[in-house]
């Protein structure tokens, strides 16, 4: 568990003794090795690769805290009963503690993530005093990758608490000292650091990459502007970097969906921004594993024998199953909602649903049985990796399991969603843009695309994905709709406090966010 409780400016700014123990040999071209700071030979410009697999080795080393806390409050997202964590359990019915360990780990490890890429970059740069031309713009495009990565943690940051630190150095006493940004401020740093990134990117899919396979492209930045555009509700902005990926023609939807989330699926045409994850094909040695035993059921028979369970601790809302039921979903509901017995029981007391398609049974297509277990009943099918696709001789819950990020349809509907609300497009309309999900989900295709129509299919599309429905309820003040079975929510709930031990160390926080 990541669980550091130290304020940020008291975190380890030293450049890291080894940047990265065992980099990615299947997924980061093999390349490993070492990097001591004070050791360091700049004048030998071949390692300054190593600076770069050591920033992506830092972003995907995420807590399993972290995708749940910023998950959890959407109407799509329940808590499992957690006993051992009910704080959590309470931040899922917008009651906050502004002491509960989670919230200061998602602080601690965002703003600690970004002040080691801003290490990474400073190593870069001082390889980049000894280098020729030619390894100068590849430094150039290095640093630009990890700005893609720094944005990221500061966007979620910013849509968690509100005003949050903008941190470019790994000395950030003067950053802090001036205070925070608003959030409007932080989207707009992003963008504009995307305007200097794109340029510098590599013009190809992340899978496209030969040197690091999956990294950051001039794509991935062109998503996280849009995103961050979406957040200060400038549609135009949304639709015109939305449209650069569209109108490359080099993205599109993988057919499966079921398998998208799943070992085939990894690093698709779809893929923008995906965490790589791998134990190398080896049944034993070292492993880089995200942990997805929080997302996990308590109790399963799995397809596999000794395949390990999970936590129970994140289930899909009984709100969304009934929304996916109403609209006759079937891919996407199969894939995004593990069933238990208990789940199913429970369902059909509503006597609307008391008969439901086939597919709605404890057991996936992959024959992994989900038993009935105390804390939740169902398990998110977007966080599962069937017991058949682990390795031989690995048992972890989703073990090497790859974590998609930003992919293509969360881009068509970011697009589709800017068209309805005013902006002009390019090369596609928002029934086009809308119809390509739809047609991937087996859904029949509509006309006259409606934001309402928008929502709905970014709910259907995107659940459980990274709180992309509580954020889009917040930007649109829809807060009715996140106001379900039983919670209440209101305009001064939108903002997590600041962390207690982040306002007792930092002056220049105010008590509260809101």
């Amino acid at each position: 568990m990541k669980n550091s409780m130290n304020p940020v400016y008291k975190l380890v700014f030293v450049l890291m003794a080894m940047l990265f123990a065992q980099s990615c040999s299947d997924k980061f071209n093999d390349i490993e090795g070492q990097l001591n700071a004070d050791d360091l030979d700049y004048s030998a410009t071949e390692d300054m690769v190593q600076a770069l697999v050591g920033a992506y080795n830092i972003f995907a080393t995420r807590g399993w805290e972290e995708p749940l806390l910023l998950s959890v409050r959407g109407d799509d997202v329940n808590a499992g009963g957690l006993g051992d964590q009910q704080p959590f359990a309470d931040t899922d019915n917008f009651v906050y503690d502004q002491g509960y360990w989670m919230y200061n780990s998602l602080w601690n490890l965002h703003y600690g993530d970004i002040v080691s890429l801003n290490t990474e970059i400073s190593l870069i740069e001082n390889f980049q005093a000894f280098a020729t031309e030619t390894d100068v713009a590849k430094g150039d495009q290095y640093i630009a990758e990890i700005k893609v990565m720094r944005a990221w943690l500061h966007f979620n940051l910013a849509r968690v608490w509100g005003d949050v630190f903008i941190i470019q150095t790994n000395q950030p006493d003067a950053e802090i000292a001036d205070g925070t940004a608003s959030k409007n401020e932080v989207m707009q740093f992003i963008s504009d650091q995307m305007d200097e990134a794109i340029p510098l990117l590599p013009n190809m899919r992340p899978n496209e990459r030969t040197d690091i396979p999956g990294g950051v492209t001039r794509y991935t930045a062109y998503a996280l502007k849009a995103m961050a555009h979406l957040e200060m509700e400038d549609y135009q902005g949304v639709a015109d970097a939305s449209a650069a990926i569209i109108n490359s023609n080099k993205f599109s939807l993988y057919p499966d969906f079921y398998s998208l989330f799943k070992k085939p699926g990894e690093l698709s045409d779809e893929s923008l921004m995906e965490l790589q994850f791998s134990d190398y094909g080896s049944s034993t040695g070292d492993t880089f594993y995200h942990l997805y035993a929080p997302f996990g059921p308590q109790g399963w028979t799995p397809a596999r024998a000794n395949a390990s369970d999970g936590w129970g601790f994140y289930e899909p809302s009984m709100k969304f199953i009934k929304f996916m039921l109403d609209r006759g979903e079937t891919e996407r509901l199969e894939t995004s909602v593990i069933f238990t017995d208990r789940g199913i029981t429970e369902l059909q007391t509503d006597p609307n649903y008391a008969t439901l398609p086939s597919f709605v049974n404890n057991t996936t297509r992959d024959g992994d049985v989900f038993n009935d277990y105390a804390r939740a009943l169902f398990a998110s099918g977007k966080h599962y990796l069937p017991s058949v696709q682990l390795t031989d001789g690995r048992n972890n819950y989703g073990g090497g399991k790859n974590f998609i990020v930003i992919r293509y349809a969360e881009v068509l509907l970011m697009y589709a969603e800017a068209l309805t609300r005013g902006a002009t497009g390019s090369g596609m309309t928002a029934d086009q843009a809308v119809n390509l999900i739809r047609t991937r989900a087996d859904m029949p295709s509509i006309s006259g695309v409606s934001s309402d129509d928008v929502m709905d299919e970014k709910f259907a599309e995107l659940g459980m994905e990274w709180g992309i429905r509580y954020f889009d309820m917040i930007r649109l003040d829809n807060f009715s709709e996140l106001s379900y079975d039983g919670r209440t929510f209101s305009a001064d709930k939108q903002l997590l406090p600041y962390p207690q031990a982040q306002v007792d160390a930092l002056p220049t926080l105010s008590g509260s966010s809101d």
